[in-house]
């Protein structure tokens, strides 16, 4: 019987494993890696079906809701999906994107990557729309999301995984927390209107934790609003 039971939710290859190192290889180095030990086999299958319950909510709008301030408490709402990958385990398409806030000048903007199989493409933008702006950074974030699925659209990709630190991008994208600004709302019906176009999937990160796309995001987004 295994001492414990490793539950990969979201990794190079999702599922349960019997050794920590038959663990680690799926999900070293894998942006956005979600996963867990348990004592059972049970608790292991249950992590895995809650990430895919978590994300069909979501999907459905019929998770708890939140408002604009992102004050709400939430779960760890992360997609489980199997999307297409690259040799390495990697999705073949996917993008990076944070926010930042210049107090002294009131602009927020945001900054990232998307990597295609043509190559990578940097996002830098900024606004200062007091509305959008009393959001601070994470208006940002929200228009960094979007700029990376209108430019996957434009290039014509059909498969997006958007890496984000702030589970509003999710939660509004989807529909799953309220959209009290005219932001979120806009926000909210572009990511709608695009669903037939491209399949997307957001995966949550750990901001300021070492993780190398996060960090490039960050710094874009820092650059485009003045702030380094």
């Amino acid at each position: 019987m295994a001492g414990k039971y490793y539950a990969v939710r979201t990794g190079k290859k999702p599922g349960i494993y019997l050794s920590w190192d038959a663990c680690k290889a799926m999900v070293h180095g894998y942006p956005g890696a979600v996963y867990k030990s348990f004592k059972t086999r049970a608790e292991a299958e249950a992590f895995l079906n809650a990430g895919a319950g978590a994300a069909a909510n979501a999907a459905s709008g019929t998770a708890a809701a939140g408002g604009d301030s992102g004050n709400v408490a939430v779960g760890n709402t992360t997609n489980s999906v199997v999307h297409s990958a690259d040799k390495d385990g990697l999705p073949k398409t996917y993008a990076f994107v944070d926010g930042s806030y210049n107090a002294a000048t009131g602009v927020y903007g945001y900054g990232g990557f998307l990597v295609h199989d043509g190559g990578k493409e940097v996002l830098q933008g900024a606004g200062s729309e007091p509305e959008m702006a009393s959001m601070r950074n994470v208006a940002g974030e929200v228009l960094g999301s979007m700029a990376a699925v209108e430019k996957a659209v434009e290039l014509g990709l059909t498969e997006l995984t958007v890496y984000y630190d702030y589970m509003g991008i999710e939660m509004w994208a989807t529909g799953a927390w309220k959209r009290n600004k005219a932001g979120t709302i806009a926000y909210h019906d572009y990511i709608a209107s695009v669903r037939e176009k491209i399949r997307l999937h957001f995966v949550k990160v750990k901001g300021h934790s070492g993780v190398e796309g996060n960090e490039e995001a960050d710094r874009l987004a820092k650059e485009a609003v003045g702030n380094l």
